[in-house]
This record gives structure tokens, sequence and C-alpha cells, in this order.
């Protein structure tokens, strides 16, 4: 079925609100801050991985500490990012972004004061309370500069910077490591962090396709559904469909953040440089792939083919098709086809993430996006707290360290296939919003017709 689109916003005598005027110039600029935005996200996320082999034999700590050190970056992850999205119904996207980014700053310092497993798990605590709604709000303020048809390619180049995060942490980050102590990769990321909230600061501001904030020019409320009881979005098929892509996709990718880098030296035997050049030959796949797929999504869509197929099955199958992958490079002894499967396993994950944005934001009101944004985030990245230290203790409790990692990828295999299969079974965005009001039953009449 074709997609309908959307009710526009509708002004006290039921007439549509028109678009406010794109502004391409900056809302490119806007995109580029939010790139950079998501690179040291996910370089602050990916240095412990990096440091990891380093860390454990300074501090003489086990597998099972080392993933709880890891986990204890989501303790707080969910629940910030669940707190913030209902907060950013009422503070502008500017200000949360650089106040998050100054706490990133703050939590690379207490390892650098004291290296211990308490300042690595406070620091790593705090940074994941900081984080936890990074994703969610830096595509909530993208979406304010861009009109939905416009935001398949944003969304990509969003995501993709997370892809880009640890294409070029992987080198530099290792680089540092190895040359200068791992301390340093720390307080690099410190300094970066700092700089980039000053020029959000700068140049940040919130875009014009914001109806969180935006009403009638007499100032009294439109008549359209603009706000919903939040417990008939979150039971619709398309949320929960949406978060359990999240949830499959997000076990992925905490174990490469958390183990990927010390599978790859301590079980394929790879130098630190050989290690890093895999993670960021994974992400330059991820990277490429979220580049060419969703701009698709948008000629697709275009083309009147629904979201159920453009967006919700194609995040659904990209899950299934890395849960696969993680099944098969355990039992892989072939160097090649193993390091193929790595890539698939790790690297096609990426894809759901924009598009489980873009199909939640099809059947919620834009006034409540930022919400239902940080809700979608808090229960679907909630691998990251439990896959680490559970990987940790399979490692711990195997009679050898090949089968530990084994059961571990073989679990997270079974994880991503059931949320990759719930998804595409349950993502159905023209009929939910349908449902709850947000589409027109009918479709429009052509001109000249009743």
């Amino acid at each position: 079925m074709a997609p309908r689109p959307l009710a526009p916003p509708l002004d006290r005598t039921g007439t549509p609100v028109p678009d406010p005027p794109y502004d391409r110039r900056r809302a490119w600029l806007i995109t580029a801050m939010i790139v950079a935005f998501m690179v040291v996200n996910f370089a602050d996320k990916s240095v412990l991985g990096l440091a990891a082999v380093p860390i454990m034999d300074e501090l003489a700590i086990d597998n099972s500490t080392y993933g709880l050190v890891s986990s204890a970056f989501s303790l707080l992850f969910s629940l910030s990012g669940l707190l913030v999205g209902f907060l950013s119904t009422r503070l502008s996207t500017r200000i949360l972004l650089f106040a998050m980014t100054l706490l990133w700053a703050v939590a690379q310092l207490p390892v650098l004061l004291s290296a211990t497993v308490p300042a690595l798990i406070a620091g790593r605590a705090l940074l994941g309370a900081a984080e936890g709604p990074a994703a969610s709000m830096s595509m909530h303020a993208l979406y304010k500069w861009f009109p939905p048809h416009r935001r398949g390619l944003p969304s990509a180049l969003q995501i993709g910077g997370a892809a880009l995060g640890t294409l070029i942490a992987a080198p530099v980050l290792t680089w540092l490591i190895t040359g200068y102590g791992w301390r340093s990769a720390f307080a690099a990321l410190a300094a970066v962090s700092a700089l980039w909230g000053l020029l959000w600061w700068r140049v940040g501001h919130d875009g014009p396709f914001d109806h969180a904030r935006a009403a009638p020019a007499d100032g009294t409320p439109g008549t359209g559904p603009h706000h919903l009881p939040y417990r008939r979005l979150l039971t619709t098929g398309t949320v929960l469909g949406s978060i359990s892509s999240a949830f499959g996709a997000a076990w992925a990718l905490s174990l490469s953040q958390a183990w990927l880098p010390a599978y790859l030296r301590t079980e394929l035997g790879m130098t630190p440089n050989a290690a890093a050049t895999t993670i960021s030959a994974v992400s330059a796949f991820s990277l490429v792939l979220l580049l060419t797929v969703s701009p698709l999504m948008d000629a697709l869509k275009s083309r009147r083919v629904s979201s159920r197929w453009s967006t919700g099955a194609t995040q659904g199958i990209a899950v299934c098709v890395a849960g696969c992958a993680m099944a098969a490079f355990p039992l892989t002894d072939a160097a090649v086809p193993r390091l193929l499967l790595i890539a698939l396993a790790f690297g096609s994950v990426g894809l759901a993430i924009p598009l489980h944005y873009m199909t939640t934001a099809e059947v919620v009101p834009s006034a409540q996006r930022g919400a239902l944004f940080g809700i979608v985030a808090a229960t679907g990245t909630l691998p990251g707290l439990l896959a680490p230290f559970l990987t940790g203790r399979l490692l711990d409790t195997a009679p050898d360290p090949g089968t530990g990692y084994r059961t571990a990828f073989l679990l997270a295999a079974l994880v991503m296939t059931t949320a990759g299969a719930l998804a595409i079974i349950t993502i159905r965005p023209e009929h939910d919003a349908r449902r709850l009001g947000l589409r027109p039953d009918r479709e429009p009449a052509a001109p000249g017709r009743p």
C-alpha cells in the first residue's frame, strides 16, 4: 500500500499550517556539526575497548572485572536517555547537546587522576549518563532543520558519524595508546569534547521544523492530534518493533566496543595496529552501507513504496543478517571468510539505527518526538548494560577463552535474529499512524474530484 502523508498541524480554523522555509545552507552546517558530535561520541565509547589489553595488564584485572567496568557505561545510559527525552519537550536541543559534551569532557578526568578500577567505573558511569541521550537528541536536533521528505540522507550521515568515529578513533587512539600510554587517549578525548561543545554553543540553534514549540499565530492551539497518551504510542507495533531492532543492533554494537578489540588481539593473534585496522575496516563498511541504503529509502518513498517495506522491513532484515553472520564467524577457520563475516556481523547493524528513528517518527506527534526518541533509546540500548559483563563472565567460566567467545557470539546471534524478526513482523507505520489519527483514513482526492 502506498504511504499517505502525515496530517500537517492545523490552526484554530482547521486550515493546514504550511511548513516553514527550508534553509539548505544552515541545515547542512548543523548536519556537519551533528556528524562531528557522533564522531566524538563513538570515539569516547571505543576508547576503553581499544585500551582493554594494556588496562587489564596494568591493573591486573580479570575478564569479569573488565566486563563490569565496560557495563558501567550503561548503568545510567538508558535512564538518562529516557529523562532527557522528556526534558527535550521543555529545553532547547542546543542547551542539551552543549551540556552533554561538557560532561563527556569531565567524565574522562577520574581515570587521569587515579588509575584504579573504582575511578574507571565512576568515569564510565558518568560518561554513559552523559551519552545516553546523545543519539536520540542529536537526531531530534537534526530533524528540526529538515522537512520529513529530506531526512533520509541527514539521518544516514548522523549515524554514519558513529561509524566514522570508530573508523577514525581506532587508528588514532591506538597510536596514542601505544606511543604515549592509554591515559593519553582519555585526555585527548576530554579536550575534543570540550572544543565541540564551545563550537556548538555558537552555531547550534534550533531549526524551524520544530512543531513541538510551534503554535498558530493567534496563540490558540491547533485542532490536530498534537499530543497522544504515551501508553497508546508505546503499544503500537511500529514503536515496539523499532525498539526491538534497536535492541538487536545495540547487542552487537556493545560487543564491538567492549570485546571485539580484545578478541582480535588475544584470539586471532593480531597486533594492536592490525586490530585497529580491522575495526576501521568494519566501520568503513558500515559507513558505506549507511550512505548507500538510506538515500535509497528516500527514493523508495518518493515512489510511494510503503514505510513498512522501505524502512521497517529493511532494519529488521539488517539485524537478522548480522545475527546470522555473528553465529557463523566463530565457527569459521578460514581467515578471509571469517573477517568478512565479522564485518557483516558488526557493520551491518548500524543500518537499523537511523531507520528505527525514521519509523518511530512516523507514528509520533512532533511535539512528543524527542520524548519517544528518548524512550526508544533507553529501552533499545539496554544490551549495553548486559552484554559486556555477561561476556566477561562467560570468558571466565568457560574451559578456555575460545569457547567463552564462541558462546557469547552465539548468544548474541540468537538475540539479534529474534529481535530482527520481531521488527519485520510488527513495524507498520502507515497502519499505526492511521489508527492514532496522524494520517487520513482515505487518500486525498485527485484535483477536480470530490
